[in-house]
């Protein structure tokens, strides 16, 4: 019988759907990290939500362990790559907080405005101090969202129903899609001034990171006001404090912290801040929610073998897997590949299957393309919320399905279209079960995907080999394969190396001032 740790807080409806379903459930909120690692090792599975701590030393004493689910979307205290290595699935519940994350940035935008908490405070102490409170109203306001995908929609609906003009940055936000929602697609530049609420709904990657510096707060309009339910590190928060209390700001009410818990903080004490203890997801109806949902997954994976919602692999059954697996990891690779080239919105995916892959469930392989392509952008998608992502999102995907033509008895390529360019890729798997990638912007080649590759497009003239190893040699990058392709003597050609280690943007630099060389670029897988 397989046995399943909860060891945070969840309903009590995850406990009874594990033991519905004839799995044993020890119910432990609140372990301390030395108890965890004694215990560890007696478990199939283990539920948790955001304060246990999934790290290596955690996954190299759980021996036994398949699976870990994490009710909510956050897996920042999970380290995937270490389960990765140890072959456990990683589950999350995507979508089941989005609505009460949404509320809670809107309760935060009315609470700002009106200065609640501060009047609450006041009146309680048995003052009546009505002309010091005095607020705005939000009708008719300018309301401007960094990310406007799944929270960021519903946040941009609510808004709307209180009569408030919406603007959003949002990369991946089409046109079509903005349209739809009834908001206005702008660029950060152009919002920040604009805006007299900002609220930000993207995940915490390295392009995100402090995208609220004190350079954006200073381009904001004075006296806006700044709302974060979203992730700690998204904003400056000492530049935040400096932009109260000179009153270019005239408020700002977070729910998330760069350190939590978030017992001190430079932001703390300021009379125009307001701060929750990352309440988000902190709703009965969500919390009961994404219990029953990871309950639900983990369940069905420790039982039949069917994932759901996982992050570090698809959703495809246990009679599937084995065959299928090889190819969404290719999938994956095709997509992350073509996603790592472009620098804007994508507008349309289409992928190409053709032979023994076309026979195959290509649902899960779309997936893993999409999940790819979106993956250096939003560091939380994964093969399940990545459709649906894409479809907020305006992007167009297709599939085409054909028998084999060429030489190859199974391939799979991808084309990718931005509103600037348009890029393809396509890869297979030989006979012994090696992907290979072979082909780039129609120029065929055969070349292995690796961690750490590097890829140039230069003119194909002699000279160009010769540079580029040496540069490299000077910098201590150890090249471990070449592979070439051209489009035509003397014209377009293309160079994928294999690498040893991650190559530093100053060497990507140098090489694309070489002579011959129109473009160049580190790839990791």
């Amino acid at each position: 019988m397989p046995k399943v740790l909860i060891s945070d807080k969840l309903s009590p409806a995850a406990v009874e759907i594990f033991r519905g379903r004839g799995i044993e459930v020890d119910f432990k909120p609140g372990l301390e990290k030395a108890e965890l690692l004694d215990i560890i090792g007696n478990y199939d599975g283990l539920a948790i939500r955001s304060a246990t701590k999934v790290t290596p030393d955690v996954i190299e004493k759980a021996t036994n362990l398949k699976v870990v689910g994490r009710a909510g979307i956050g897996v920042d205290n999970v380290d995937i790559p270490a389960a990765s290595a140890r072959g456990i699935v990683v589950m999350n519940t995507p979508f089941g907080n989005s609505v009460t994350t949404a509320e809670h940035a809107i309760s935060l935008m009315l609470s700002l405005a009106r200065d609640i908490p501060a009047a609450n405070a006041s009146t309680q102490a048995g003052k009546w101090e009505k002309s010091r409170f005095m607020g705005v109203e939000v009708t008719g306001k300018t309301l401007g969202l960094i990310g406007c995908g799944n929270i960021g929609s519903i946040v941009a609906n609510r808004a709307q129903g209180l009569k408030m003009r919406v603007i959003a940055f949002d990369p991946f936000l089409s046109e079509e899609r903005a349209a739809e929602l009834g908001v206005e697609k702008v660029e950060l530049e152009e919002l920040l001034p604009r805006a007299d609420f900002i609220t930000l709904h993207t995940p915490l990657t390295d392009k995100t990171r402090n995208i609220i510096s004190a350079d954006a707060i200073n381009k904001m309009k004075k006296g806006a006001r700044l709302i974060n339910c979203a992730r700690g590190g998204l904003v400056d928060e000492a530049a935040t404090r400096a932009a109260l209390d000179s009153g270019h700001l005239a408020g700002a009410a977070f729910d998330v912290f760069t350190e939590e818990p978030a017992k001190e903080n430079i932001l703390f004490g300021a009379d125009n801040f307001i701060a929750t203890p990352h309440l988000g997801a902190a709703t009965t109806e969500a919390q009961e929610k994404v219990a029953l949902q990871v309950a639900e997954q983990m369940a069905d994976y420790l039982l039949t073998g069917a994932v759901t919602n996982a992050v570090n692999m698809p959703s495809i059954s246990a009679e599937e897997a084995p065959k299928l697996k090889p190819y969404v990891e290719l999938a994956e690779k095709l997509g992350l590949f073509v996603g790592q080239l472009v620098g804007s919105a994508i507008d349309e995916i289409t992928i190409e299957y053709e032979g023994e892959v076309a026979e195959m469930n290509t649902r899960a392989l779309t997936s893993a393309v999409i999940a790819g392509a979106l993956k250096p952008t939003l560091a939380e998608v994964n093969m399940v919320s990545a459709p649906v992502i894409a479809k907020q999102r305006g992007i167009k995907i297709s599939e085409t399905k054909r028998e084999q033509h060429g030489v190859y008895e199974t391939y799979m390529r991808v084309i990718l279209k931005t509103g600037r360019s348009t890029r393809s890729v396509a890869g297979t798997i030989y006979s012994d079960g090696q992907m290979r990638l072979i082909q780039v912007k129609g120029i065929n080649m055969d070349a292995h995907l690796a961690p750490h590759m590097v890829y140039t497009v230069n003119d194909d003239k002699p000279g160009f080999i010769g540079s580029l190893g040496t540069l490299l040699g000077a910098e201590g990058v150890n090249i471990a394969s070449f592979h070439l392709g051209r489009e035509a003597e003397g014209g377009e050609a293309i160079a994928l190396l294999e690498v040893d280690g991650k190559v530093a943007a100053g060497v990507i630099e140098k090489l694309k001032a070489l002579p011959l060389v129109t473009y160049a670029m580190a790839l990791e897988f």
